[in-house]
């Protein structure tokens, strides 16, 4: 498998695990807001990483000169 499809196929894993941890501290904010707190850092930890991803996609897809 090629790195490409690599970190895509890891990053498709992670988005889809940001896009939970949203959604649940969305629900938990009317009831429990400590645990919102922590699903929202916990998103915005893995925001970080997909952006890092994002990063090394875009670099490993550029032709080397």
């Amino acid at each position: 498998m090629k790195r490409k499809d690599i970190l895509k196929q890891h990053q498709q894993k992670l988005n889809k695990r940001y896009k939970q941890l949203v959604d649940q501290a969305y629900d938990l904010r009317q009831t429990d807001h400590a645990l919102s707190d922590v699903s929202e850092y916990k998103a915005m930890k893995l925001l970080n990483k997909l952006n890092k991803l994002k990063f090394l996609s875009r670099e490993s897809s550029q032709p080397i000169s």
